[in-house]
């Protein structure tokens, strides 16, 4: 049974997972991102069915999120590579890894990946920035507001929001 389509909201965060789909979807994504490109390894890396990952492949292909190119003909094969669309997600899946691995650490697990800068190694990771100045800003200090392509349903959101006197840093559980 297939989802409700989130197409025509407006709603950013919506748009997103309306191209990715699913969680097998981001798993795909993941393995594009670190340059897997074959489906064998795509397969072996996920340990999806066949049928499940022809299916996510074929729509992040029509959702303009991977591109299939031929690398082998007689028998014809392809290899999958994300297009700018797809590379723009490497930051959901850098969060995701980043998100993951504190609650890995809760149950004393270590990070099974990290992300380091390619010429030092150095470990990195994502931080919320001020547009202008590129200055790193406290989770405590975040506050989301009506952007110039509100609808209505946005608007009534965030003032919920705003009548119980809470940003999302304060809300509960975030640190």
């Amino acid at each position: 049974m297939r989802s409700k389509s989130f197409e025509g909201m407006a709603c950013s965060i919506a748009t997103a997972l309306e191209a990715v789909g699913d969680r097998w979807a981001m798993l795909v994504l993941r393995d594009l991102m670190l340059g897997l490109s074959r489906y064998d390894d795509l397969r072996k890396s996920t340990d999806i069915t066949n049928a499940t990952l022809t299916d996510r492949l074929r729509q992040l292909e029509q959702t303009g999120l991977v591109e299939r190119r031929l690398y082998q003909s007689g028998p014809d094969r392809y290899e999958y590579l994300l297009t700018p669309k797809g590379r723009d997600l490497s930051l959901v899946i850098q969060a995701l890894a980043q998100v993951g691995d504190r609650w890995r650490l809760q149950q004393q697990a270590q990070p099974p990946m990290r992300f380091v800068r390619a010429q030092s190694g150095t470990p990195l990771r994502l931080a919320l920035v001020e547009e202008e100045s590129g200055r790193s800003v406290p989770f405590s200090e975040l506050r989301v507001e009506a952007g110039p392509g509100a609808d209505d349903l946005t608007r009534w959101r965030l003032s919920k929001l705003a009548a119980q006197a809470r940003t999302p840093a304060t809300a509960p559980g975030a640190d």
